[in-house]
């Protein structure tokens, strides 16, 4: 196990990030058989592919370097984000005629695999570490955005 001085000292450790980095090297190979072309749509759709499979590891580093549990959390959300859209990449290949679809299904299992390791790593982020997010997309369960903030009660004088 991990634990969280471990993970910001180095998060290439953690299995997720491996994993990230599994899914972007085999996107990558995928994006080398699609042809550069100006105006071609799989051009574009290549780039938007990278940018999400780079963002399985980047965010990881991210949110390891933090603490806190709603820049953690942010992180996360990202990470879910790009890992859904990479999800249905093979839908915009197809479309748009790229003969090799069928080596997307090895990225498809890739992001279940790291899906379950993405689970284990939340589930361990310390929600007592946390700055009330006004906004309210990031608090720790019971936390709302309206809430009284304790440290406001701290006299810095």
């Amino acid at each position: 196990m991990i634990d969280d001085d471990e993970e910001r000292d180095d998060p290439r450790k953690l299995p997720l990030y491996k994993k990230g980095l599994e899914i972007y090297r085999v996107v990558d190979q995928i994006c080398q058989l699609i042809p550069y072309e100006d105006d071609n749509p799989l051009s574009h759709i290549k780039s938007i592919m990278l940018e999400d499979a780079m963002m399985l590891t980047v965010k990881i580093a991210g949110a390891s370097a933090g603490q806190l549990y709603d820049i953690k959390m942010e992180a996360a959300a990202i990470i879910r984000k790009s890992a859904m859209n990479l999800m249905v990449q093979n839908h915009s290949l197809e479309m748009f005629g790229f003969e090799h679809v069928e080596y997307f299904q090895i990225v498809r299992k890739l992001l279940d695999e790291y899906r379950l390791l993405f689970i284990d790593w939340v589930s361990k982020f310390d929600k007592w570490n946390y700055i009330i997010d006004r906004w309210g997309l990031f608090n720790p369960p019971g936390v709302g955005p309206f809430d009284h903030d304790p440290d406001d009660d701290i006299p810095f004088d």
